[in-house]
């Protein structure tokens, strides 16, 4: 889909669909336009209540007259005193729907009357083509039969009724689809089956995207990782035919002596626990398991795409966690490239295991700060269902600023702790520590594991085992959290404070 922005009486608009916001049976600026337009027609739908007060409501309208546009989608906001991001949202993705599935080739969307108080414009575009460009999403190239029919829509203009189009809404507008390219990417690998998207693809789709946007690649084999001692990531891959691969991607965007943002992602592209088995149930979305990994490519991928002043370096760590007979055991001890030891007590707390050799091995581009992305563990499902990620942080401004960029991009996170006292629960007789702390606070001591890694590094652990899919019946990957990301590292890039 083709976005574009322009200053455009609604009136004139010749649109196979028309979209505008109201507040329970009170049209915006543009609406008001239009309604003068078409001789008091649209009030006269609003008071028959045919459109319901609630935010996310559609209504459709045939051939009004006076008005150029084949169509006028009506969108209910709510109440204006109870209308803010959630409501913004909603309303865009209820109008995205509707536009799906009318059959229209283009439409003109008013947005400028669905900015909440606080909001501005350019913030509203990137919540709009994001949120379109969601629900536009489709993963069915899989299938032979049945595929739905493409939806029709094919352009969309962001119109503004009246005043011109500013810098800062162009720039907002390449940033969101940018942006809606990169989650469409994360997306798409977590949703490719294990077969396909195995470490080896991983390492191809930054290939790619390397040859596109001309980034620097690095692709550490196994041997690459022997020499460097990462014994810890190296004995995840013990049970699988699936060499392991450690991707380094460079985006230099910025000036040559601005220090590097890492993003370090968990690329398990499948994991049975290993040794200690997974239960059957469910085990198929435990291709999901990479979703950290897709969640760097497509931050890279969206950062690159816009041609972002920022120094970004995206670090993918991939492997499968198989149980074969050469499979680590619990009770093995291994050696990290730290030279910490760690005794495996549950190989199906594997992630940490890779993380934390990708994180020592962060050190080496003197980042200005290490942010790493995983779904790490079950616990944190459990602390923060399915809407926020757990933010894990040594440093208190970098969480500040992780905070602001998730409630930017509506992408949230909430901060837990990585106090010292839990670090107890880690305690191994036989080794420096244990690869799990016990069910109590489990999320919090997988953080606290890789904080033993990180104790120079200014670094921010993300466990989005809650948000990076969905399951039940609308299963696949959301593409979170990309938006953050891209919303993080401009902010680091800007010299922005942790305040929205």
């Amino acid at each position: 889909m083709e976005f574009s922005i322009r200053s455009l009486a609604p009136q004139k608009a010749k649109a196979g669909c028309l979209v505008l916001g109201v507040h329970v049976a009170e049209l915006g600026k543009a609406g008001r336009q239009a309604d003068k337009a078409a001789q008091g027609a649209l009030r006269r739908v609003l008071a028959q209540g045919d459109l319901a007060a609630k935010a996310g409501a559609t209504l459709l309208l045939q051939r009004l007259p006076g008005l150029a546009a084949e169509r006028v989608l009506l969108v209910g906001l709510g109440e204006r005193k109870e209308f803010g991001l959630g409501a913004l949202r909603d309303a865009l993705r209820g109008a995205a729907q509707a536009l799906r599935e009318i059959g229209a080739r283009d439409a003109a969307f008013y947005v400028a009357d669905l900015a909440p108080p606080g909001l501005g414009l350019p913030a509203v575009l990137r919540h709009a083509v994001l949120g379109i460009r969601d629900v536009f999403y489709r993963f069915d190239q899989l299938k032979t039969q049945k595929k739905a029919p493409p939806p029709a829509l094919a352009t969309l203009t962001l119109a503004l009724a009246s005043g011109p189009v500013t810098l800062q809404a162009q720039a907002a507008l390449k940033e969101a689809a940018a942006t809606a390219d990169g989650v469409d990417l994360a997306r798409t690998l977590g949703n490719l089956p294990p077969n396909i998207c195995s470490p080896a693809y991983l390492a191809e789709e930054a290939r790619k995207l390397a040859r596109q946007f001309s980034l620097g690649l690095q692709v550490l084999e196994r041997k690459d990782m022997e020499k460097l001692g990462m014994g810890s990531l190296l004995s995840v891959a013990q049970g699988s035919r699936q060499p392991p691969k450690l991707v380094v991607l460079r985006y230099r965007g910025g000036p040559a002596k601005q220090r590097p943002l890492v993003l370090v992602g968990k690329g398990i592209t499948f994991d049975t626990g290993g040794i200690s088995l997974k239960p059957g149930a469910e085990m198929d979305e435990m291709k999901f398991d990479m979703s950290g990994a897709g969640s760097v490519l497509g931050a890279l991928r969206a950062l690159a795409g816009m041609r972002a002043p920022v120094n970004v370096v995206g670090i993918v760590a991939a492997c499968e966690n198989m149980p074969d007979g050469q499979a680590t055991r619990p009770g093995d001890i291994v050696t990290t490239m730290s030279g910490q030891t760690v005794e495996i007590l549950n190989t199906d707390a594997e992630g940490r295991l890779i993380l934390c050799d990708a994180l020592t091995y962060s050190a080496r581009f003197d980042p200005a700060a290490v942010v790493d992305i995983a779904t790490l563990t079950g616990a944190c499902v459990i602390a923060l269902g399915h809407v926020a990620s757990g933010l894990f942080a040594n440093d208190e401004r970098l969480s500040d600023q992780i905070r602001a960029a998730g409630e930017e991009a509506w992408d949230r996170v909430w901060p837990m702790p990585v106090w010292e006292d839990y670090q107890e629960q880690l305690r191994s007789n036989f080794a420096d520590m244990a690869n799990i702390g016990g069910r109590p606070g489990g999320s919090i001591t997988a953080a606290c594991f890789l904080a033993r890694f990180t104790p120079k590094l200014r670094w921010a652990h993300l466990d989005i085992a809650g948000t990076a899919w969905k399951s039940g019946r609308e299963k696949g990957s959301t593409g979170r959290p990309v938006p953050l990301l891209v919303r993080l590292a401009l902010r680091l890039a800007s010299g922005r404070t942790g305040k929205a």
